[in-house]
């Protein structure tokens, strides 16, 4: 099949489990337990969870009270992110062994592109398997992979023989492989739209790419296009090893719902002394300053204001928040504040143009 793509060769690297995994690494106690990073307390989220408690539901963004009702056995810790972090540059110093295009989504997953790696070795299957391999002896994680011709594919691939596992979606491949593909698996079809698109019988990938582009952009809107190329297995989005960031954000869940303003402003200066700090570590400045309200109805509510002017000091940023605050009246009590920058000025204006080329899909993998 000839088709107008780049010629890539993608790896998503994924560790498994990663904050509960670290926490079982250091303590062997914790060792095949049902654990919980995060989530203690009356109001607590779980970040992470281990495989041993997603046996019974448990999952991360879960409420943690939730949690205890689906796994009575589960243990809660707190999460060490320092710790993720080191751990993290240790796997991704492993990847730079490999090739420099490396993008990271996170502490605990990442895009490589070894089209042309640094081993000199044409199979991107074979890099994969030996990365995981040395994360695991060096490390002691585990981690996945997914190896294929673009980063959705790639990163798609990497969930399917989960945990310490990989699979590898050849170009000739690619086509039944998104076909059969449930349309839950698609990474940017979240729970909502994948009800929506159910209901217009919309199951698999076959049957997505049965839908027209006009008929996708209607009842889509802007990720309609999205959908309509993925499933064709065309996505021309380069692994970019500086990843350009777009927001900083900080926020806090209460233990009780607020109600008066007077606690949510006591509140907010906290949570803009975290936004400031965290600008200035990453020596960044913003202009637009956004206010997150969720109520105790979990109804979410945004507030933006876009300044003349980049800024990252607290006391700007606290009186544009206040300012948000006071800009309408509750309609509720407060369950979670939280403060971001967008607009920031790390963001380029223009991108360069994408160079692809037109080939033969048929290379090794």
């Amino acid at each position: 099949m000839s088709v107008d793509l780049p010629i890539r060769k993608i790896i998503h690297i994924d560790m498994d489990a990663f904050y509960a995994s670290v926490e079982q690494m250091d303590n062997p106690y914790l060792k095949g337990k049902p654990l919980a990073v995060g989530g203690g307390g009356k109001r607590g989220v779980i970040s992470a969870a281990s495989y041993e408690a997603r046996k019974f539901g448990v999952k991360s963004a879960m409420a943690g009270n939730l949690a205890v009702k689906l796994c009575p056995d589960l243990i809660f810790v707190r999460p060490n992110f320092e710790r993720y972090s080191e751990i993290s540059k240790k796997v991704k110093a492993i990847f730079y062994d490999y090739t420099d295009l490396v993008e990271p989504l996170s502490l605990d997953e990442a895009y490589l592109d070894v089209t042309e790696n640094k081993k000199g070795n044409p199979s991107a299957s074979l890099i994969a398997k030996e990365i995981r391999e040395r994360i695991f002896k060096e490390v002691g994680l585990t981690a996945s992979a997914g190896i294929s011709i673009n980063k959705f594919i790639a990163k798609v691939a990497s969930d399917y023989n989960k945990p310490n596992g990989q699979k590898t979606v050849n170009p000739e491949e690619v086509i039944s492989f998104l076909e059969q593909l449930d349309i839950r698996k698609f990474y940017g079809v979240g729970k909502v739209t994948a009800e929506k698109m159910y209901q217009k019988g919309i199951f698999t990938g076959l049957d997505l790419k049965q839908k027209t582009l006009e008929y996708l952009d209607a009842n889509f809107g802007k990720s309609g296009r999205y959908y309509y190329y993925i499933v064709r297995g065309i996505q021309n989005s380069e692994v970019k090893p500086n990843r350009i960031r777009k927001s900083l954000a900080a926020e806090r869940t209460f233990s009780e719902n607020l109600s008066s303003e007077i606690f949510m402003l006591e509140k907010l200066k906290h949570i803009a002394d975290e936004v400031s700090r965290r600008l200035k570590k990453s020596s960044v400045a913003g202009k637009t300053v956004t206010l997150k309200i969720k109520y105790s109805d979990f109804t979410l509510q945004t507030r933006s204001k876009t300044l003349p002017y980049f800024v990252s000091d607290t006391s700007i940023i606290l009186e544009t928040a206040k300012d948000l605050l006071y800009q309408e009246k509750m309609s509720n009590s407060v369950r979670l504040l939280g403060i971001s920058l967008s607009n920031l000025n790390t963001e380029t204006k223009k991108k360069p143009e994408q160079k692809s080329v037109s080939v033969q899909l048929k290379f090794e993998f």
